[in-house]
């Protein structure tokens, strides 16, 4: 749980001025304003800092340091702030859909709501994700970009872009969990060849009018269904992009030069 203190700090880091109240339209607007002011990022993983996923470290990186996080950092804290301010939530494990297969079991980490008896899925730690939760038992909508299907007890949020085909992003359980049955996938994503986490740096927000993202030496850029892409030439304009697009500073001593270096993708 968070103090009145830490929660004011919070609800500034995302620039939220609106009601607390433990309501649906609050919750929406706690999260759309979360991703839109907090990055999804695993820039520590190629800086060589190992992530600390105690309450306090992740506060302090997150909200004091202006940092953003990959899932098990920023949906963990989330759900402090939700649980805070009167939520009912818990941590959910999901298994992220690579193309072909599903990921193993905590594979990822989001939040289940409990609200007015209806159960959200709340996640503002998958990228390229749904601003606002999503009802976990809501009837099929053809034009949503974001619907969930059930299959006996497994649910799968469905992503459509562009008018194409629905694709899955990732399936769920509805079985809670503690942060400690995360650690070792947590430590999987950070240091296997084989884990996406380790082979590219990754730093992306959404925006209202689309998504700022720098993956590697690339910045790209999508406003109003337009896509730009740049490199960056070297450490001091990379720092300048996650100055501009991010509102974000790394220490003077990180070794920027590792997040632009491509990574080899494992076969």
């Amino acid at each position: 749980m968070l103090n009145n203190q830490e929660i004011r700090f919070y609800l500034e880091r995302i620039n939220y001025s609106g009601s607390i109240a433990a309501d649906l339209p609050t919750l929406n607007a706690l999260h759309q304003a979360h991703m839109r002011h907090i990055p999804f990022e695993n820039l520590d993983i190629h800086l060589g800092i190992a992530i600390d996923l105690s309450l306090p470290a992740l506060f302090d990186k997150i909200i004091l340091k202006k940092r953003g996080g990959f899932c098990y950092e920023l949906n963990y804290l989330f759900l402090a702030l939700l649980s805070s301010l009167g939520f009912s939530t818990r941590l959910i494990s999901a298994q992220v859909f690579n193309g072909k297969s599903y990921g193993p079991a905590f594979d990822h980490l989001l939040l289940l709501i409990a609200l007015d008896q209806q159960q959200y899925i709340a996640d503002i730690g998958f990228g390229d994700s749904f601003q606002t939760p999503l009802l976990v038992h809501a009837q099929k909508n053809n034009n949503a970009a974001y619907q969930i299907v059930q299959s006996d007890q497994i649910y799968t949020v469905m992503q459509k872009k562009n008018n194409h085909e629905y694709k899955p992003q990732y399936q769920f359980t509805l079985n809670a969990y503690g942060i400690s049955d995360f650690a070792e996938m947590c430590i999987y994503q950070q240091t296997s060849p084989a884990s996406h986490f380790t082979q590219k740096s990754v730093c992306s927000i959404a925006t209202a009018e689309g998504r700022n993202t720098i993956s590697n030496d690339c910045v790209i850029q999508s406003k109003n269904g337009h896509r730009t892409l740049h490199h960056i030439e070297d450490t001091a304009e990379y720092r300048q992009c996650l100055l501009q697009l991010f509102q974000m500073q790394l220490p003077s001593n990180a070794t920027v030069a590792a997040l632009l270096a491509p990574r080899k993708v494992s076969s």
